[in-house]
């Protein structure tokens, strides 16, 4: 054989294209049909873990929380979402998600609140969320005086400060029934609800702003003494705030005096975001909604220095 005749030979071996390969069939057994359905019991199963994990941090770490009234004005607006701890004061039937336990008076781990705390508290009646702000511990003198709250025997400090200037929208509307007079259109053309504001302080130290524009019976209210295990709570819209001031159901919708620490269930952390009522299912209206500078706020109350060495007040 030539050189030339081996060179076109090689040439006709590597160029020879392989055979295509046998196309695969599906397999159709009834064996193969059963490995391809669904295994329910294993989605149901992971499902159900997947829940119970949700609820047991719920119960456990932190919930998110939904502001629905006026009662904590000006900190806390309606259409705030914020996060509540669970674990501060410990654990009681109170902590699980939805109160699916029975009203009883065990806890675990249990802590007092500290004054200023901002805590979730449900009703003697109801099992509903209440949100408000610690004012007396256990074994206080507490006693109101035409608004004005005394404490053992003396009145905590209490500032005026300017007007608050609440912008109206549509969760925040400035009923004219419940704050007369107050709806304000500033120079920029900005609707706002002007209303009376103080700056209280209570023993620890612990400074935050209230309104109070009213006079109203639950102004004044005897002096008590704070049960053992318990905590007297008020709103921060003193004149709008169903309170330990306002009696339970039948009479009232309030928190019926001082709240068991049992049914204290966590701690207000901070806000997330907070929407001013315009959202509709339209997805252009949900940027719109959004209210500016409140997200990420700390619901930590300030602090100042006050008389006692300890940071109680006491000297």
């Amino acid at each position: 054989m030539s050189e030339s005749e081996n060179q076109t030979g090689m040439s006709d071996q590597t160029t020879t294209p392989d055979a295509a390969p046998a196309p695969v069939k599906p397999d159709t057994t009834p064996e193969a049909a059963a490995d391809a359905k669904v295994n329910w019991v294993a989605e149901i199963r992971g499902l159900a873990i997947m829940l119970l994990a949700v609820l047991g941090f719920h119960s456990l770490i932190a919930k998110p929380f939904y502001i629905p009234s006026e009662s904590m004005m000006p900190n806390l607006l309606v259409g705030d979402r914020l996060v509540v701890s669970k674990y501060p004061y410990g654990w009681s039937w109170v902590s699980a998600s939805f109160h699916l336990l029975p009203r009883s008076d065990w806890r675990i781990a249990g802590k007092t609140p500290a004054y200023g705390d901002i805590v979730i508290a449900v009703p003697p009646d109801r099992p509903e969320d209440y949100i408000k702000r610690v004012i007396a511990l256990p074994g206080d003198k507490i006693a109101l005086v035409d608004g004005r709250v005394r404490l053992n025997g003396k009145y905590i400090p209490r500032q005026v400060i300017p007007p608050v200037q609440i912008p109206i929208d549509a969760n925040a509307q400035c009923n004219p029934l419940d704050y007369p007079d107050a709806q304000v259109r500033l120079p920029s053309g900005k609707e706002v609800c002007e209303l009376e504001a103080y700056r209280e302080t209570l023993p620890n130290g612990a400074t935050y702003t209230v309104i109070d524009h009213l006079q109203q019976p639950l102004d004044n209210r005897p002096e008590i003494t704070v049960p053992d295990g318990y905590v007297f709570l008020m709103g921060d819209n003193r004149d709008h705030s169903a309170d330990s001031r306002a009696p339970a159901a039948p009479i009232g919708n309030g928190l019926g005096g001082p709240v068991p620490l049992s049914s204290v269930g966590g701690r207000a952390e901070f806000l997330t975001f907070s929407l001013d009522g315009t959202m509709t299912w339209n997805p252009l209206t949900w940027w719109g909604a959004f209210r500016g500078g409140r997200a990420w706020t700390s619901l930590r109350p300030a602090h100042v220095e006050t008389g006692g060495k300890d940071g109680s007040g006491k000297q």
